[in-house]
């Protein structure tokens, strides 16, 4: 069966464009685990990782034993029987303690690596518009639990903040400076919980980083 691995915030899944031989989760997998190098993944899934995290983005990986496993775990991806959970800091608050999120995702027409909310018939974007479902839960003041089945990119970071809960410290979406209490190395707090779909395939817990932890200091945080 696919096994786990925790990703730390700061830490790319792979290798950074800017230094290929710098520090990500493939590198430390593939010096646990040599005997993965020699198996033939396909482009873009090397050592068995079946899925990514924004480099900020901290959790759980889910990761195949062999590029069978990787091709079926692939197939219940684009079948959509995954459910993704997250927890996120928001930079500001809602009158409301949940919500759903639907609005479809597009490539920024004239920013790279960003992605735009369809709010109409004439939003500017680049290609194609994906369908989006997000989910909110109001943990604690600032601290929130997001569900999703989809996976757009940025889905979440968009959805929050189109509801008016960027993240703390996504200066793409509006997220304004980080709390005194995130990690040096995170540019925004999102930390992914893990995933599991509805036969076979799922991560087993990670630990939370301590923003994300239902202790004193998220319990503390006026609304």
């Amino acid at each position: 069966m696919a096994t786990t691995v925790y990703k730390a915030a700061g830490i790319p899944v792979f290798p950074p464009h800017a230094d290929p031989s710098g520090d990500c989760v493939l590198r430390r997998l593939l010096t646990a685990e040599p005997e993965r190098a020699a198996l033939a993944w396909p482009e873009g899934f090397e050592g068995g990782l079946c899925h990514r995290l924004d480099t900020s983005t901290s959790g759980a990986l889910l990761v195949a034993d062999d590029p069978h496993e990787l091709a079926e775990v692939r197939a219940a991806f684009a079948a959509r029987t995954f459910t993704k959970t997250y927890r996120l800091w928001s930079a500001h608050d809602v009158p409301w303690d949940a919500h759903r999120c639907d609005a479809r995702l597009a490539h920024a027409k004239a920013r790279k690596g960003r992605m735009v909310v369809e709010r109409g018939a004439n939003t500017a974007h680049r290609g194609r518009w994906y369908e989006a479902h997000t989910t909110f839960e109001r943990l604690s003041p600032r601290l929130w639990r997001a569900t999703m089945t989809t996976g757009v990119m940025h889905q979440i970071r968009l959805h929050a903040a189109f509801l008016g809960l960027p993240l703390a410290g996504d200066a793409h979406y509006g997220g304004g400076p980080l709390p005194e209490h995130a990690p040096p190395e995170a540019l925004f707090l999102l930390h992914h919980e893990g995933l599991t779909d509805r036969e076979r395939w799922a991560t087993t817990p990670v630990p939370l980083p301590a923003w994300a932890d239902l202790g004193p200091i998220a319990a503390a945080r006026p609304r």
